[in-house]
C-alpha cells in the first residue's frame, strides 16, 4: 500500500507524531475500546452459560434493561453504592484536605508524618481489606480487645446491617485520604506567598486568607481529588467481596458486586455486562457534571 510522503516541514513533524503515537493507540484499542464494545454488544443479548442456545441473540436487545428497571436487588445496589461513594469520598476530600494544610511544611519531622500517612494507599486493596478483617473479627481484633478490657464491649461491626456499610466506609477513607492529601500538598507549593501576606498585613484573619486565597487555588485539584475517588469509588471490590461478601442480607451490594454475582455466580453474562454498561454510563454522566460544576475555571486561579 502507498503512503503518500510528508513534503513540509509541518508535515513531516505531524507524521512523526503520529507514527510515534501509533503504538500506544494500538494498545489502547485492544485494551479498552474491544472490550467496550463486546461488553455493549454483550449487554443486548440474553448470554448465559445455562443457556448456550440463546447466546448472541439480538431478537429483543432491550430486554436486559428493562428488566434492571424493575429488578429491586439492582435498584438497591445503587442506593447501596450511592451512599458509600457520596460518604467516602466527602471524607476522603475532607480529612486529606485538612491534614494537608497541616502538614504543609519543610519540617523533617513533617516530611517524616507525610511519609508514613501515604502507606494506606500503596498497599494492595486486598491487603487493606485482610487488615480491616481482622480489626473487624472480634476474636482476633486488638480493637476489640481493648475495648473489652475498658469494659466497652462491641458487636461485629460488619454482622450487624445498620453498621456494615460504614465499616466498609471507614476502610475506604483510611486507604485513600492520603491521595487527596498528596494532590493538595503539590498544589499548596503552587499557591503564590505574596497575597497571603499582604492580607496578613491587611489584618485578614487565618480562616478568610484560607477561603479567599488559598481555597480558590485548590479548587481544580479538589475537583480533580473528587472526580477520580467518585470514580474508583465504583470499583471497591475488593473491599466489599473479603469484608462482607454483600452482606449481612443485601446491605453492602453495591451495583458492581451485583453485576458480579449475576455474571459468575448464576452465569448470566448479558444481564451482568448490562449491569457494568449502567455502571459505566453513570460514571461519565457524573464525570460530566464535576466538570461543568465550574470548579476547573481557570479565572479562580488569578
Amino acid at each position: 500500500m502507498w503512503i503518500a510522503q510528508p513534503t513540509s516541514w509541518r508535515q513531516r513533524q505531524r507524521y512523526a507524531w503520529l507514527l510515534g503515537l501509533s503504538p500506544s493507540l494500538v494498545v489502547l484499542t485492544l485494551l479498552t475500546l474491544v472490550p467496550a464494545v463486546v461488553l455493549l454488544i454483550t449487554s443486548f443479548t440474553p448470554l448465559s452459560l445455562t443457556n448456550p442456545e440463546a447466546t448472541f441473540t439480538f431478537s429483543n436487545p432491550l430486554v436486559n434493561y428493562q428488566q434492571l428497571l424493575h429488578d429491586d436487588r439492582f435498584l438497591n445496589s445503587l442506593v447501596t453504592q450511592l451512599k458509600l461513594s457520596v460518604v467516602s469520598v466527602f471524607f476522603q476530600v475532607l480529612i486529606g484536605l485538612l491534614l494537608a494544610l497541616l502538614l504543609n511544611g519543610p519540617s523533617p519531622l513533617l516530611n517524616g508524618v507525610r511519609s508514613l500517612l501515604l502507606i494506606p494507599m500503596v498497599l494492595p486493596p486486598i491487603i487493606v481489606a485482610l487488615i480491616w478483617k481482622i480489626i473487624y473479627t472480634p476474636d482476633i481484633s486488638p480493637l476489640h480487645q481493648i475495648l473489652e478490657r475498658m469494659d466497652l464491649p462491641l458487636n461485629s461491626l460488619l454482622a450487624n446491617p445498620d453498621t456494615a456499610l460504614w465499616a466498609v466506609v471507614v476502610a475506604d477513607v483510611w486507604q485513600w485520604f492520603p491521595f487527596t492529601m498528596l494532590m493538595v500538598l503539590a498544589a499548596l507549593q503552587m499557591v503564590p506567598n505574596e497575597p497571603r501576606e499582604a492580607a496578613s498585613l491587611d489584618g485578614a484573619s487565618s480562616f478568610n486568607i484560607f477561603r479567599y486565597i488559598v481555597l480558590p487555588h485548590l479548587k481544580p485539584v479538589l475537583a480533580v481529588c473528587i472526580l477520580f475517588r467518585l470514580i474508583d469509588s465504583f470499583k471497591a471490590f475488593p473491599l466489599i467481596y473479603i469484608l462482607t461478601d454483600g452482606g449481612p442480607g443485601s446491605v453492602t451490594e453495591v451495583t458492581n458486586y451485583y453485576g458480579f454475582i449475576q455474571a459468575f455466580n448464576f452465569s448470566w453474562w448479558g444481564y451482568g455486562s448490562a449491569i457494568a454498561v449502567v455502571i459505566l454510563v453513570g460514571v461519565f454522566i457524573l464525570s460530566w457534571l464535576i466538570g461543568r460544576a465550574g470548579w476547573n475555571d481557570d479565572s479562580t486561579t488569578h
